[in-house]
């Protein structure tokens, strides 16, 4: 079999199951171990899969902010509107990065009385104009892919701040690996935000979840809450919810 063809069943298998272990690969494609090794670190270069111990995971494919808030997305408009409602008044929120998480902010309410800490531009900009909502910005250098401040000046200025809720941007959510995502110091400002906030609140499309990426933020245990869309069943969701964490599947 040519190596074009075996990486293309292994991105097949990998879709079908959610998981690929590299002494299934040897038995099924029948080459050695050294050939299966060598086509999945070819394929988690190329950004296809994501490598653990024994096998691959999926990887979330990753784009810049721009790029991700193009188009309309109804799915995402539903999670935002569903986490938006568990935000009472007098609340102190975290608000992370990501498109999601800036469309939590234009579903806010305009009676809502809250403080937003955020260390994304474009929640900032869109509650600028919000009429009853306190907005704090984390500054520090700015990374223009996610459109989000990162470094030492913002950990440090989360660590000032014990808030009630944190909605966290997900890259990718896994039962075995926990959170993850491709960016170091994104994951740096990731944890901080969980350690200072009492309740987490995780929102994403269905995409993400079943995939892995390089850097770990925390495990799944870490999170009070999964927002996510109504195309995953129960079962795929179940490891999720024998965790702890209250699944939240929105309605539309």
């Amino acid at each position: 079999m040519l190596k074009e063809e075996r990486q293309r069943y292994i991105i097949e298998r990998l879709h079908q199951e959610g998981k690929i272990l590299a002494t299934d690969l040897v038995i099924q494609l029948k080459v050695s171990e050294d050939t299966v090794r060598r086509d999945l670190n070819e394929l988690a270069e190329a950004g296809i899969l994501q490598r653990v111990h024994g096998g691959a995971l999926p990887r979330a494919q990753s784009a810049p902010f721009e790029q991700r808030e193009q188009g309309e997305n109804s799915s995402k408009v539903a999670i935002a509107r569903t986490a938006a409602s568990l935000i009472h008044d007098g609340q102190v929120v975290i608000m992370d990065s990501g498109t999601t998480v800036h469309e939590i902010a234009r579903q806010l309410p305009t009676g809502l009385h809250a403080t937003i800490i955020t260390n994304s531009i474009p929640v900032a900009a869109t509650l600028a104009t919000h009429p009853q909502i306190e907005v704090q910005v984390l500054g520090g250098k700015l990374k223009k892919d996610a459109q989000a401040t990162i470094g030492v000046p913002v950990i440090e200025a989360l660590r000032q701040i014990r808030a009630d809720l944190c909605f966290l941007g997900i890259c990718s959510l896994h039962p075995e690996i926990g959170i993850s995502l491709p960016e170091i110091e994104e994951a740096y400002i990731k944890r901080v935000m969980i350690e200072q906030a009492a309740e987490i609140i995780a929102v994403t499309e269905a995409a993400k979840i079943g995939t892995a990426a390089p850097y770990i933020v925390g495990p799944l245990k870490a999170l009070t809450y999964l927002v996510t869309d109504n195309t995953l069943d129960e079962q795929t969701l179940a490891p999720y919810a024998w965790q702890g964490i209250q699944v939240i599947r929105t309605s539309g």
